[in-house]
C-alpha cells in the first residue's frame, strides 16, 4: 500500500471530490423531498388510494433496480453529467421520504384530528398545524434513509461525468490503483455514517 500515494489524493483530489459528493446528495435529497412530501400528503386522503397503491408500486420498481443499471439504462435517454445523475438519484431516492410522509400522516391518533375539527380548524390547517408536525419524526427517518441510500448510490455519478468521491473509485479501477479506491470508498463510508448520525439526532429530538 502507497501511503504516500494515499496522502497526496487526500490533500489534493478528495475534499474538491468530496464537496462535489456532498453536493450531489444535497440537491438530490431537497428535490426529492419537495415531491415526495405533497405526494405523501396527498396519498393519505381517502380518495387516491388507489392511485396511491400504483404509484407507490412504480417507484418501488424503480428503487428495485440496482443503482448501476438503473444509471446505466438512464444514460441512452439522459446523456452523462450532473443533471443526468440528479435524475437518477432523485428517482431511486423518493419511495422512502413518501412512505415516511404517509405512515406519520395515518398513524396519528384519530382523536387529535377531532378534537382539532372539534377545535374549528379547517383541513388545511390540521395538516399545516398538526398532522405535519407531529409526523416529523416519521418523515425525517424517511429522509434519512435516503440519504444514506443516496450517499451510497451517488458514488456511481462518478461514472458517468458527475463528480464525487465515484471519480476517485473509477480511477483506481482503471488505473488498478487500490490506494484511490480504499479513499474513496472510505470517505464515502465516513460521510454516509455521519449523516445517518445527524438525521438520527434530528429525529430523537423531534419524537421527544
Amino acid at each position: 500500500m502507497d501511503i504516500e500515494l494515499i496522502r497526496k489524493t487526500l490533500i489534493n483530489d478528495a475534499p474538491r471530490l468530496l464537496g462535489q459528493h456532498i453536493l450531489l446528495v444535497i440537491i438530490a435529497i431537497l428535490i426529492s423531498c419537495a415531491i415526495a412530501i405533497p405526494l405523501g400528503i396527498l396519498f393519505t386522503r381517502g380518495k387516491e388510494t388507489h392511485f396511491s397503491r400504483a404509484v407507490l408500486k412504480l417507484f418501488g420498481i424503480f428503487q428495485s433496480i440496482p443503482s448501476f443499471a438503473f444509471i446505466a439504462i438512464a444514460m441512452p435517454l439522459l446523456g452523462i453529467g450532473f443533471k443526468p445523475a440528479i435524475i437518477a438519484l432523485v428517482v431511486q431516492s423518493i419511495l422512502p421520504i413518501i412512505r415516511g410522509t404517509i405512515s406519520g400522516i395515518i398513524e396519528l391518533d384519530k382523536n387529535i384530528i377531532e378534537a382539532a375539527k372539534g377545535m374549528g380548524m379547517d383541513k388545511k390547517k390540521i395538516l399545516a398545524e398538526v398532522e405535519l408536525p407531529l409526523a416529523l419524526p416519521s418523515i425525517i427517518n424517511g429522509v434519512k434513509t435516503s440519504t444514506v441510500y443516496t450517499v451510497s448510490a451517488a458514488t456511481l455519478a462518478g461514472f458517468i461525468g458527475a463528480g464525487g468521491l465515484g471519480i476517485l473509485i473509477s480511477r483506481g479501477l482503471s488505473a488498478f490503483c487500490n490506494e484511490y479506491i480504499l479513499v474513496g470508498a472510505v470517505l464515502g463510508a465516513v460521510l454516509a455514517i455521519l449523516l445517518d448520525y445527524i438525521l438520527g439526532k434530528l429525529e430523537r429530538r423531534l419524537s421527544i
